[in-house]
């Protein structure tokens, strides 16, 4: 090497690349690392930007500065090319070799012509409106001292003084012409770009957004140049939903996973050989970058030793300590880049398998026979357990990385240290089983918390869907207390959870200190000195033991998770499927007039028959024909219509319909109704036909009710059709069903729901009217209306007893009474939960339904940084005495820790210092002192961490008593350490547990207290996500995560401190790369913002899809739409997998460069101790903590903006919960009075002129009503739907405020009165709302 560099700069092999010559830097010197390497360095990130695609009005001109940039880029691509012609000339111009001079001449020309093609295409690229990339162009000057330093050559010399040569006068004049280039390019640069309004909006209105990373160059991949387009829009904030996100890969396009994992899965299969079949092959190549990463990964400890002892000796040749510092420097990118990759491709294949699994769930979900699991446990599957189970893709590969990397550090410690290793060692091997036991603990724990939490998710489920209910009755106290306790059970395993991890923590951060400890006094006990290279090297290899150790149970806890909640997906996926071919018979009915035959088929709702069963013996029902079926409640009606749909098990018999294909028009007993507009629930997916739709409308008496409306047929029903009154919902489902055009109807009681005239309404004009030439199983209690059926069914604890005529059947039926048919009141068994409600929206709310009749609005999206308040509730929901607390044992834990290691410097410096005088001495024993072992040298015990030590052997030069001060305040120094470590963590995991319980409890009681109306407009998955993953992520994630975010905060910090004191030089590169450093994490964090936000906004569509498939799936299957909502289910996981695609891409678009600038402080550090060296100043001890430290600087940076991010995106979870937890309208609760005890005794009501408005704008649902009810008295509430008579039960427990007027209750002011109280007070209607009870 000295050899080479000697020939191509013309020096000796003594010193081939002297630093210095003169007054100035040696000119092989300026070429090779000034000039050669930045020009390197400028040409390989040019070419990362050659494949920036283009913008739409690329055919613009340039501003004039980048017209100015790509001038004087080209001319400085010219320049050294003429440079080369007075080199290459006799008698050549100097003032460096030729072979010098042409390759310092051929790199700058390479990198400028890079250069200016990066340069024009940026210019017509969206970075044409802007200065364009920062980097790009801090690159562009980094030549320029090589340029300063050679003018300053021909000054010394004297070129243009007399006598002048052509040769040197025109290399100088070159020269000056690059400067002035150099110049140019500096005012061009800071020329502002064109104006904004071309480039106003990025992403036009219609137009797709870029597809990410497919079709571009590898430099562009390893740069991710290619998401520039994605990161412009973040930072100008037009990422306002998830269509601006970058289109995703193809081979990570649901369609494509569908198809690849299909290939691999059929029915009754184990999920985990599906996927190892469909992306196991890619993932099991990824281990291989892994592997080379991890080997990288030790070449900064062992360069590094060969660094510090360069300077410590000094013998070496300058070349070696060169090839140090750029193998320093180019492991250091090549591992980043390496490691980058890997956790690009890794998250990749997880996002593959992610995809394919909740397709697969929500596939499984539509296809599930009658055995169906509750919508909160379907709905953990979908959120919880699938992300458990992906955690398996990085933790399999580091079950065998971490044990492999622990193996390769302790050789090299072996190497460094000799045996001394093994007491550090012993200690950690010690603490393995105590990880183990905290993993499994931890594990169990674990599991019992996800037991609580299905159930309390099921409970708000339950709760949500019968909010109307808890509040007529006044339940919100007695639920919330049980939500509580369920909550209280949830976070009593939590809480054992956190506290394991605190002492995980603490583990993890005391460990490296305690160790080094054992090793450096242990191998002082063995007679050895202590030098700056053994100690720096084994402090950085420590460190990355401590890795393995302390992550290794982590692993092992993230594989078994994950084996758990795989097999709770695979008994999901092992539920019976409903099987068409399977439940009908294959062979058409005997007559071919038949359309539906029965013979001695037997059902159950229960697979084994445990349950009542339905048994029918013979039944042919022909074509054409309108068949009643009656009996008295519970005798199976709705279960025969339920059996033919396909809803019961088939035990056994025969069950033929005729063409099976099309399908049946279904209406159940309890309507199923979408969130959307009337149309869309009619239509159903069908074309819309003017004519039939018409006709529909008007066969199912929807026109009267349509024509209030300000929006039409286009108003916005809600969830489940909480807006509509029963009867509405029932006329609904019927038109969707009659609009569908099928053969088959099955109507479970469809006039039940309804008054008396529309009931007759519907009987003749939609049931004997547009579905005559129809065949109608038409399921009713009301026998009046089977008078014209042409078969009526008998039906008798589940058996068909007599099947004939009307004439014949109906006289044996109970007759009705007359006064019931015709009272004209909604059925008590319609699902009704409230009255017609055309005007029934929010109060208040900004979800209001619109005058274009919207009542679902897009969830909200807030923008820009997380808000300052929401820092200021979870650090109140902390406690301000506990969060000060916090952090001041973090500080104190990163004080001592680095004190302890500049101690460790010290020691060192002074042994430098004595080594001259002192001199060996034998190693003196006592019979109280005679073996390495005896319990006086023993410096650590269970109490303090310390013992005397005033016994120990004279082992080093320098004398026994030096020995035992510096070990003595080492020792003293890490037991403080280890103290405010081990205080940190527990106050860390209290502060946390009290946040997530103060935060929950909050939502819960404020969601409780708002208006009914809330919930009508409210999709009930948008209040479960914040119920389910906002409080999981506030419980889990974001701890974990703002604890990596201190301790990386701190290191910082106290890595500032020490390399400013060690190498105060190296101060100098800190506000060129704190300006880069700021502005690549804010452009960073404007994008992952709204990435994270958007990934929580298109999950919550995921979750409500689920719960409405499990919800309508027998009319999905009915209508055959079950393939049509599996389309949306994929549109929606498209969505959902480009939020959190562009989300990972972007943290690894972060990572590669803060992984640079890392290499670069490392190359700094290198290059200036090797500058002191040259000029012997350098201080072993200093370099080496100094760059021992900078060796994990990158990981800081990286760790630092990363968790920063990260927790700034986690509180998007806290900002959703502050939402609802200070934003929610709550019902006016009114002030406690002192009634007697004599109130509500007599029971009398008065209604004082009542006015009810739902909105300004609206008719008024109550017009000046005005009643009394004297005790006593019976009172019947009659009115055609929609009449208002929901209303007066709504008004009269204050489920709506009236805009004027009284209520009186015994004479007192309802207004005046409590809620609870109220509402406690009366009886009120009931609904068909079912608890689900556990024992806690």
């Amino acid at each position: 090497m000295e050899r080479l560099l000697a020939q191509l700069c013309g020096t000796s092999v003594l010193q081939p690349l002297p630093v210095w010559e003169g007054d100035t830097t040696g000119h092989c010197f300026t070429q090779l690392v000034l000039s050669a390497l930045p020009h390197a360095l400028l040409a390989v990130l040019s070419a990362c930007y050659w494949g920036t695609p283009r913008s739409p009005d690329y055919n613009l001109p340039c501003s004039p500065g980048w017209r100015l940039r790509l001038t004087a880029s080209f001319l400085l691509s010219i320049f050294p090319l003429l440079d080369l012609l007075p080199v290459a000339l006799p008698p050549g111009a100097g003032p460096g070799p030729i072979r010098l001079e042409v390759l310092a001449g051929g790199v700058a020309a390479v990198a400028w012509i890079s250069h200016s093609l990066a340069l024009w295409v940026l210019a017509h690229s969206p970075h044409g409106h802007s200065r364009g990339p920062l980097a790009l162009a801090l690159a562009a000057f980094l030549p320029a001292p090589a340029l300063v330093l050679t003018l300053l050559w021909h000054c010394q010399r004297g070129t243009l003084l007399p006598p002048l040569l052509p040769g040197p006068l025109s290399r100088l004049c070159l020269l000056i012409l690059q400067l002035a280039s150099l110049v140019a390019y500096g005012l061009g640069w800071a020329v502002p770009g064109l104006p904004q309004v071309p480039w106003e909006p990025l992403l036009p209105e219609g137009q797709e957004p870029e597809t990410a990373e497919d079709g571009e160059s590898w430099l562009s991949r390893f740069s991710y140049a290619w998401l520039t387009p994605l990161l412009a829009r973040g930072a100008r904030g037009n990422l306002q939903q998830p269509q601006d996100v970058c289109r995703l890969p193809y081979r990570l396009h649901p369609t494509y996973l569908t198809h690849v994992f299909q290939a691999h899965w059929q029915e009754g299969a184990q999920l985990w050989r599906a996927l190892y079949g469909a992306f196991g092959r890619c993932y099991l190549a990824l281990g291989l970058l892994k592997l080379v990463g991890t080997m990288l990964g030790f070449s900064g400890p062992l360069l590094l030793s060969l660094l510090v002892g360069f300077l410590e000796e000094g013998q070496e040749p300058l070349s070696n300590g060169l090839l140090y510092a750029l193998g320093l420097a180019s492991g250091a990118v090549l591992g980043a880049v390496l490691q980058n990759q890997y956790g690009y491709e890794l998250r990749k294949v997880t996002l593959q398998a992610r995809g394919a699994v909740l397709n697969i769930l929500y596939r499984k979900a539509s296809q599930l026979g009658p055995r169906r699991p509750p919508a909160g446990e379907a709905l953990n599957l979908l959120g919880t357990d699938s992300e458990r189970l992906l955690n398996f893709a990085g933790s399999f590969h580091e079950a065998w990385g971490l044990p492999l990397q622990l193996a390769i550090t302790l050789y090299l410690l072996h190497q460094q240290v000799g045996v001394a290793f093994v007491g550090g060692l012993i200690l950690a091997l010690l603490l393995v089983p105590v990880n183990k036991v905290i993993a499994t603990r931890i594990m169990a724990s674990n599991q019992e918390m996800l037991q609580h939490k299905d159930t309390r998710v099921k409970l708000m489920t339950e709760l949500l869907s019968g909010m109307r209910v808890i509040k007529f009755f006044g339940w919100e106290q007695v639920l919330e207390a049980r939500v509580e306790a369920w909550r209280a059970q949830e976070l009593g395993r939590l809480r054992v959870i956190k506290y394991l991890d605190a002492a995980c923590v603490y583990l993890w951060a005391a460990l490296p200190v305690v160790i080094s400890i054992v090793i450096f006094i242990t191998y002082v006990l063995l007679g050895h000195q202590l030098t700056a290279t053994k100690v720096f090297t084994a402090l950085a290899l420590v460190r990355m033991l401590i890795l393995p150790l302390n992550n290794f149970p982590w692993v092992i806890n993230g594989l078994l998770e994950a084996k758990v909640s795989l097999d709770r997906i695979q008994r999901f996926l092992d539920l019976p499927n409903h099987n068409p071919k399977v439940y009908y018979s294959q062979d058409p009915p005997t007559e071919p007039s038949t359309v539906l035959e029965l013979h001695e088929a037997l059902f159950s709702w229960d697979p084994v028959g445990a349950s009542q069963e339905t048994f029918i013996r013979h039944l042919e029902v022909k074509k054409g024909l309108l068949v009643g079926i009656v009996g008295k409640v519970g005798c199976g009606k709705s279960s025969l219509l339920a059996a033919i749909a396909g809803e019961l098990h088939r035990l056994r018999g025969r069950m033929a319909l005729w063409d099976l294909s099309k399908g049946f028009g279904l209406a159940t007993q309890e309507p199923w109704v979408q969130f959307a507009t009337i149309r869309d629930n009619i239509l159903f997916g069908k074309t819309f036909d003017a004519q039939l739709y018409k006709e529909v409308l008007e066969a199912c008496a929807l026109n009267d009710d349509l024509s209030i409306l300000p929006a039409g047929d286009l108003t916005e029903v809600g969830e489940k059709g909480v807006t509509l009154s029963g009867g509405q919902r029932a006329r609904i489902a019927l038109a969707r069903a009659v609009y569908q055009e099928k053969e088959l109807y099955l109507l479970d009681d469809p006039l039940a729901a309804v008054d008396a005239d529309v009931a007759n309404h519907l009987l003749h004009r939609c049931i004997l009217g547009v579905l005559s030439h129809t065949t109608r199983l038409l399921c009713t209690h009301r026998t009046e209306y089977l008078e014209k059926a042409d078969l009526v069914l008998l039906l008798e604890a589940g058996r068909l007893v007599q099947a004939g005529p009307p004439s014949e059947i109906l006289p044996l039926v109970q007759a009705v009474p007359k006064v019931w048919a015709e009272d004209g009141r909604e059925s008590y068994s319609a699902t009704a939960q409230s009255v017609w409600s055309p005007e029934k929206t929010k109060e208040g709310l900004e979800v209001e339904e619109s005058a274009s009749g919207r009542l679902l609005q897009e969830e909200s999206k807030k923008e820009g940084a997380v808000a300052f308040h929401v820092y200021r509730a979870y650090w109140r929901a902390i406690g301000l005495g506990l969060a000060l607390a916090i952090l001041s044992s973090l500080l104190l834990m990163q004080a001592t820790r680095n004190a302890a290691d500049w101690w460790l410097s010290h020691w060192i410096s002074q042994l430098k210092a004595d080594k001259n005088s002192s001199q060996e001495v034998s190693v003196q024993t006592t019979p109280d002192s005679a073996g390495l072992l005896s319990a006086q040298l023993l410096l650590f015990s269970p109490r303090s961490f310390y013992t005397s030590v005033f016994l120990l052997p004279k082992a080093a030069p320098n004398g026994s008593s030096d020995i035992r001060f510096y070990l003595t305040v080492y020792a003293t120094i890490a037991g403080v350490n280890s103290l405010c470590t081990l205080l940190r963590a527990v106050l860390f995991a209290a502060g946390t547990l009290r946040a997530a319980a103060i935060l929950h409890r909050r939502l819960l009681c404020r969601v409780l207290m708002a208006p009914i109306t809330f919930f009508d407009s409210t999709p009930m998955g948008r209040v479960l996500n914040r119920f389910s993953s906002d409080v999981a992520c506030v419980d889990d994630s974001l701890p974990f995560i703002l604890n990596i975010l201190l301790a990386n905060t701190a290191g910082l910090l106290g890595l500032l401190a020490v390399l400013g004191s060690g190498l105060p030089w190296l101060l100098l590169l800190l506000p060129p790369l704190s300006v880069i450093y700021y502005r690549v994490q804010r452009h960073y964090r404007a994008s992952s913002r709204e990435l994270r936000r958007l990934g929580s906004l298109t999950l919550s569509p995921l979750y409500t899809h689920l719960a409405d498939t499990l919800a309508g799936l027998p009319v999905l299957r009915a209508c055959g739409a079950t393939d049509r909502f599996e389309e949306k289910n994929q549109r929606l996981l498209e969505l959902n997998q480009r939020c959190q695609f562009a989300s990972s891409a972007t943290m690894q678009w972060l990572d590669i460069r803060l992984q640079l600038m890392g290499a670069a402080v490392v190359s700094a550090i290198a290059g200036i101790a090797l500058v002191q060296h040259q000029q012997g100043l350098a201080n072993p001890g200093l370099v080496g903590l100094s760059l021992s430290y900078a060796l994990s600087l990158t990981g800081l940076l990286s760790g630092l903006v990363s968790s920063f991010t990260q927790t700034e995106t986690m509180l998007v979870s806290v900002e959703r919960l502050e939402e609802y937890s200070c934003d929610l309208p709550q019902e006016p609760q009114g002030q406690p009075m002192q009634l007697g005890t004599g109130w509500l005794t007599q029971g009398s009501v008065e209604f004082q002129d009542v006015v009810l408005v739902y909105r300004p704008g609206l008719p008024n649902a109550l017009d000046g009503v005005t009643f009394c009810v004297q005790p006593g008295e019976k009172l019947g509430i009659v009115g055609r739907t929609g009449s208002g008579k929901s209303s007066l039960l709504s008004v009269l427990f204050r489920l709506l405020e009236p805009s004027s007027g009284r209520v009186l209750l015994d004479g007192v002011d309802t207004s005046q009165l409590a809620l609870a109280e109220l509402r406690s007070g009366g009886a009120r209607r009931g609904e068909p709302d079912y608890w689900h009870r556990e024992e806690a």
